[in-house]
């Protein structure tokens, strides 16, 4: 068997983030730019909690939808929320 290209591992590897994890719920890529002050404060907020960049920003994400979603009791708005049905989060409709 010939040995695999470090490419070739690593097309091996993302190939698989999308159905990893004991749920094969997966993982999904995520690249972006943002503001340096955004970036900066997300390096503090992790340093200050002891966790890494990409744990502190599920947090973040997870929080504020909780957040909003807990507001959302009509349950038209939840289902339009969660079926991308209104894009906008800043949506008169959706606003808290």
């Amino acid at each position: 068997m010939t040995p695999q290209t470090t490419a070739q591992r690593q097309a091996k590897y993302r190939a698989k983030r999308p159905f990893a994890g004991k749920d094969e719920n997966g993982e999904r890529r995520i690249n972006t730019w943002v503001h340096t002050g955004t970036y900066l404060a997300l390096e503090r907020l992790a340093r200050h909690h002891g966790i890494t960049r990409r744990e502190m920003l599920e947090r973040l994400v997870v929080a504020e939808e909780t957040r909003i979603t807990a507001t959302l009791v009509d349950e038209d708005l939840l289902d339009a929320y969660y079926d991308k049905a209104t894009l906008r989060s800043n949506s008169e409709s959706l606003r808290s």
